[in-house]
């Protein structure tokens, strides 16, 4: 199936919007290692002979944090990192925090240097600066989301940078309720670790400690409402041989809350989806719905009412790109969300909630992320989820939205939520984690490629690529073209032939509007290749020039005494490629046998022709079935090879006499794409 991998397009947006990401860093929120960890772990290579040093060696990483009985905290953060190069010196050059001042303060009391030629030098007040969160620039009514940084200047590779970090929690959103996690340095980045927690012994808290990290102390110290459990562990660097977690199981987690339910209800108190008074919600909800269809008010459908209003809130209203929960779940009156044009995820929700009520039936918040640790999230706390998504329901009738892309079509949500659990925002609900299954899909999945390609007498390919898309992986080019600056649609573009397996460079892209999402999404560009055949071999064959259909795997052998997964098809789809090649006039071609498989959960078939100088190939895959038993995987894997070894077929071309060379010239390039079966990207998630 051609389907786009993920990651790569959505890595090509990320590196095009030039937008520095926001990471939460609060006592109640997953404890992090300083900056340099993320990139020291990329840096480290496996099987080497010789261990490369780390950038930046952290010799000493202490943290202490402290809850009392209210909620408030204090995390204090002291390291002691050692540069060992340049890189070093530039991951440190600027160290950043970030926070929400009407409820966080961040401190930086000590940042000094030892340097390795003789002397120290301390950082002045006026090197730290308390700015809005580059992602709050434009918008004024989140700029107490802040990023405390300070410049560390005149550090080299072979000096010592010592610094403190003190962080305060206070009257959080949340509190009396309180939760942490954190996970031990298992890269070899951090030499040795101390991490001290004081928890209050009157509170009840449900705590986790991975037996493979087990505190090194643990106390009771005060007495009354003072007496605290103090916990303590001291780790030396165990990255060799060490017994290792997975990444998504912290080594200590601990909350306040005895139930999801009881979180649910909390959030809700803040995320509250009421009918609001105000006449100004009311007017702006029917103006938006009799906008679309001035006969709204008499109609019974409900549908085009919230297709409307989804509409309105999901293009119409920015979305301020903070994470889930920076602001402590606060929500703004949506009065003021529609006064100002912009909103968080969860104030887009709250809008959208406000008009859906004067119109249609309140819709509910449920969280999500793409990866929840096991048993639903474990221990209830609010830092495990990373998206919102928004369920509307009318009677047994429901539709699943994401209100926060912009560009998302009514009723499409990012793939890698689907078939997920998600946790619905409401007091006492008895569905709490409902699975997240947009079955009410306005569209049927679809994917149309045709290449129009034509190639000279020197062997110069010159082809027009043109995508017509719906489903998921409209959505992940929507996004692309969306967050990449029009002038640099090229390179979006450029990845997009490279993941097809085209060779060539792209000189031209265009798309279609974004925000034009009742129809498909399209995009074409135009790409050149020099020496696309080498006329010195005898016979010259090519491939069909269409991108590859991206077949999941097979599963692989289980383990002993577990059961073998399904195959996972994902949504299904229907997929049509189409090439015409033309050939340089006098060019002798023969084409290969097409196919036809049929199964109850599948369907390929192609074609091949040559009529003249022109070469044209047809393939048609649609995927029924969400996924294939696993009682079936031999007959899939039959279906499986008859595709790729359809996909493996050539083209035989002999070449007009003008276009045989004279002398021998070495192989160039080879058709493509390749013939070799690129990796296949994840079947999405149900």
């Amino acid at each position: 199936m051609f389907k786009l991998p993920r990651l790569l397009l959505y890595t090509a947006a990320a590196c095009f919007l030039f937008v520095e990401g926001w990471r939460s860093a609060t006592a109640q929120e997953t404890q992090q290692k300083p900056a340099s960890e993320s990139a020291a772990k990329s840096d480290e290579k496996a099987d080497r002979p010789e261990k490369a040093a780390h950038p930046a060696q952290i010799e000493l990483l202490e943290t202490k944090v402290r809850f009392e009985t209210n909620g408030d905290s204090r995390k204090e953060v002291h390291a002691l990192v050692k540069i060992n190069s340049e890189l070093g010196v530039s991951q440190f050059a600027q160290l950043n925090f970030d926070f929400n001042r009407t409820f966080e303060s961040v401190e930086i009391p000590m940042v000094h240097i030892t340097h390795a030629t003789g002397g120290t030098a301390d950082m002045l007040p006026s090197a730290i600066t308390d700015h809005p969160n580059p992602a709050v620039l434009n918008f004024p009514a989140y700029q107490d989301v802040r990023v405390k940084s300070v410049r560390i200047l005149g550090l080299q590779p072979g000096d010592t940078l010592e610094y403190r970090v003190v962080r305060t929690v206070s009257h959080d959103p949340l509190s009396p309720d309180f939760w942490l996690e954190h996970s031990f340095d298992r890269t070899g980045v951090v030499a040795h670790e101390i991490f001290e927690l004081d928890l209050p012994a009157s509170r009840k808290i449900q705590k986790y400690i991975n037996p493979n990290t087990p505190e090194t102390l643990t106390e009771k110290t005060g007495e009354g409402d003072s007496e605290l459990l103090k916990f303590r562990w001291q780790r030396a660097n165990q990255s060799e041989g060490a017994a290792e977690v997975t990444a998504s199981e912290p080594d200590v987690v601990l909350t306040t809350y005895d139930s999801w339910s009881e979180f649910a209800g909390r959030v809700a108190q803040l995320l509250k989806a009421k009918k609001p008074t105000g006449s100004e919600v009311y007017a702006k909800a029917w103006a938006i719905v009799r906008d679309r269809d001035p006969n709204a008010s008499s109609d019974y459908n409900p549908k085009p009412k919230i297709d409307a209003l989804y509409d309105f809130v999901s293009q119409k209203i920015r979305t301020v790109d903070l994470p889930l929960g920076a602001t402590g779940f606060r929500t703004r009156p949506p009065a003021d969300i529609l006064a100002s044009g912009y909103a968080t995820p969860e104030d887009k929700f709250l809008l959208f909630a406000a008009l859906a009520s004067e119109v249609v039936t309140l819709p509910r918040a449920v969280l999500v992320s793409k990866a929840l640790p096991k048993e639903a999230g474990g221990l209830a706390r609010p830092n495990v989820f990373d998206h919102l998504l928004t369920e509307v329901g009318i009677l047994s009738v429901s539709w699943w939205v994401d209100l926060s892309l912009e560009v998302a079509p009514f009723g499409m949500i990012p793939s890698q939520f689907i078939g997920k659990p998600g946790l619905v925002i409401e007091a006492d609900n008895i569905n709490l984690w409902p699975k997240i299954a947009p079955e009410l899909s306005s569209f049927p999945g679809l994917q149309r490629v045709s290449v129009d390609a034509t190639f000279a007498p020197d062997g110069k390919l010159s082809a027009k690529v043109h995508y017509t898309i719906r489903g998921d992986n409209e959505l992940v080019l929507r996004e692309a073209f969306h967050n990449t600056p029009k002038e640099r649609w090229k390179e979006v573009a450029q990845l997009l032939s490279i993941t097809d397996g085209f060779r060539g460079q792209v000189t031209s892209v265009n798309a279609s509007d974004p925000y034009a999402t009742k129809e498909p999404f399209t995009v074409e560009y135009e790409l050149d290749q020099p020496k696309f055949v080498d006329w010195s071999k005898k016979p010259v064959r090519i491939p069909a020039l269409l991108p590859q259909l991206g077949l999941p795997d097979p599963p692989a052998k289980p383990a002993a005494g577990s059961a073998t997964a399904p195959i996972d098809l994902g949504t299904p789809l229907e997929v049509e490629t189409k090439m015409t090649l033309h050939l340089p006039l006098g060019t002798n071609a023969s084409a290969p046998a097409g196919t036809s498989v049929e199964r109850d959960y599948a369907t390929y078939a192609s074609q091949y022709s040559v009529k003249g100088s022109t070469l044209t190939a047809t393939r048609h895959v649609k995927f029924i079935l969400r996924e294939v038993p696993a009682a079936r995987a031999a007959d899939y894997n039959a279906f499986l090879r008859a595709v790729q070894s359809d996909e493996s077929q050539d083209f035989t071309l002999e070449p007009p006499p003008s276009s045989v060379p004279k002398t021998n010239v070495p192989k160039t390039n080879s058709a493509a794409p390749s013939n070799a079966t690129p990796p296949k990207p994840a079947a999405p998630t149900l």
